[in-house]
């Protein structure tokens, strides 16, 4: 009986969380937060002395530590890349290099660059209007286009830093951010393509027309000189990414032993603060401003009301994410991470690798079926896998392939209880029973065709 405790522990934490959300309606802050006090007071005591309460916090506080400034640098990015118009420039560039025949395309592209700094909803506003003016002018494929949106947004939402499931997954199993930026993009662009032509099949099959969305007003748009120029518009996305990479680049090559070691020693300390995410973001975030406020001729006054806006939609996504890290904290705590340990034979590591694989994808699919939020199961998941000290010894490939598998598996079987669904559901027009037979199975695809990715990828360049 002993021995199985640890999974009592288990099951009475994740009925907490998924009970209080769905049945309460509770905030997921709160759940998460509960559930890991529960945990903490079922489990043993610290070694330490430290009360089970106090532990809860200082896990809570860990988690900010590694994701807290992030997060809140991002969502000041998203907001700043919307108002200046830079993220319109992306669009409007996609859709013009493209043309109108290859629209879904641009579409699909447009939400895949964008939904990394801005989060889906965001994305999905911006872009709608852009699906509804090409089925004026088409008279046909609404559905393809509205799908092509979600297919690039929701992907590289749950696949790419510094989104904030992507960032959590990363931080909790201890995988380097520019590799977690690299390997989820590699995984995210097959299945945002295949999502395309999964569109296409669905638009065929349904003959869906545009209709009219009375409670979402569409903005106006903005005239081509009021938009930044396209390297501009760019620049908050791209020098993170380059920077982060870098730091990423030269410790891959020192730890290696590969190319000029004397060169790459002498430049890794640059490269280690330059690398490092919150700086790199906190660069991105003025360069952020200083586009809006030159591009909106604003006040100072107004430019620090539009960060405290999105620092407000920042913030809860941070409780929430260091609720799930704290979570994750207290069931390493309760052993958990060796009990699920001891159930996998590890005589061939290959397939137990690919074991962890499965059981990721798996827990956070039953995650996001249950509750809705995909960020969430991300969170949930990868602190729940982190509690067993996975690294590429045991797995035989790198810890990235697990956090990809659990992205992939955050996406299946999103419905009613989830917020995307209704996002596009009602800024789209369609009905709950089209968004069922439509965006349901999109995400579902999206989902396996990135697991699919992620096992090739493991097997070819484990990178361990």
């Amino acid at each position: 009986m002993l021995e199985n405790y640890p999974f009592v522990i288990l099951a009475i934490g994740i009925a907490t969380v998924i009970g209080m959300i769905i049945f309460l309606k509770i905030n997921a802050f709160l759940a998460l937060i509960t559930a890991a006090m529960v945990v903490s007071l079922l489990g043993p005591a610290s070694a330490d002395g430290i009360n089970r309460m106090k532990r809860v916090a200082i896990a809570f506080g860990d988690s900010v530590s590694g994701i807290g400034i992030v997060i809140a640098l991002a969502a000041i990015i998203g907001k700043c890349m919307m108002d200046s118009g830079a993220a319109d420039r992306i669009v409007r560039t996609f859709l013009k290099v493209m043309g109108e025949k290859n629209a879904s395309f641009a579409l699909m592209g447009s939400g895949f660059v964008l939904a990394v700094p801005v989060f889906f909803d965001t994305v999905f506003y911006l872009l709608i209007p852009l699906a509804r003016s090409l089925y004026r002018s088409t008279k046909r494929n609404y559905l393809m286009y509205v799908m092509a949106i979600a297919a690039g947004g929701a992907i590289t939402h749950t696949l790419v830093p510094p989104t904030p499931g992507p960032l959590a997954m990363a931080d909790n199993l201890g995988v380097d951010l520019g590799k977690m930026i690299f390997v989820g993009a590699l995984v995210a662009l097959p299945a945002a393509f295949v999502g395309i032509f999964f569109s296409m099949f669905a638009n065929k099959k349904m003959d869906i027309p545009m209709r009219e969305v009375a409670e979402h007003s569409e903005p106006d748009p903005l005239k081509e000189e009021e938009l930044p120029s396209l390297v501009v518009s760019l620049l908050p996305i791209v020098l993170p990414v380059l920077m982060i990479t870098a730091n990423t680049l030269v410790n891959s090559l020192l730890a290696g032993g590969v190319g000029p070691q004397a060169f790459l020693t002498s430049v890794s300390p640059f490269t280690s603060i330059i690398g490092d995410a919150n700086f790199a973001l906190l660069v991105a975030t003025a360069i952020s401003l200083i586009i809006l406020f030159r591009q909106r001729d604003l006040t100072l006054l107004k430019l620090g009301a539009t960060v405290e806006e999105a620092l407000m939609s920042g913030g809860v996504i941070i409780l929430i994410t260091a609720g799930g890290g704290a979570f994750g904290k207290m069931l390493t705590v309760a052993q958990i991470g060796p009990a699920i340990q001891g159930m996998f034979s590890t005589e061939e590591t290959q397939v137990a690798g690919m074991s962890f694989l499965i059981l990721g994808f798996g827990i956070a699919a039953l995650l996001k079926v249950a509750q809705g939020s995909s960020t969430v199961a991300m969170i949930t998941t990868s602190a729940m896998l982190a509690t067993m000290n996975v690294n590429s010894e045991m797995l035989g490939f790198d810890p990235v392939y697990l956090a990809t598998a659990i992205g992939a598996g955050s996406l299946i079987g999103s419905w009613m209880n989830d917020s995307g669904f209704w996002i596009f559901c009602k800024m789209s027009g369609l009905t709950e029973e089209e968004a069922l037979k439509s965006w349901t199975p999109l995400l579902l695809v999206l989902g396996c065709t990135s697991l699919a990715t992620t096992v090739l990828l493991s097997i070819v360049w484990p990178m361990s």
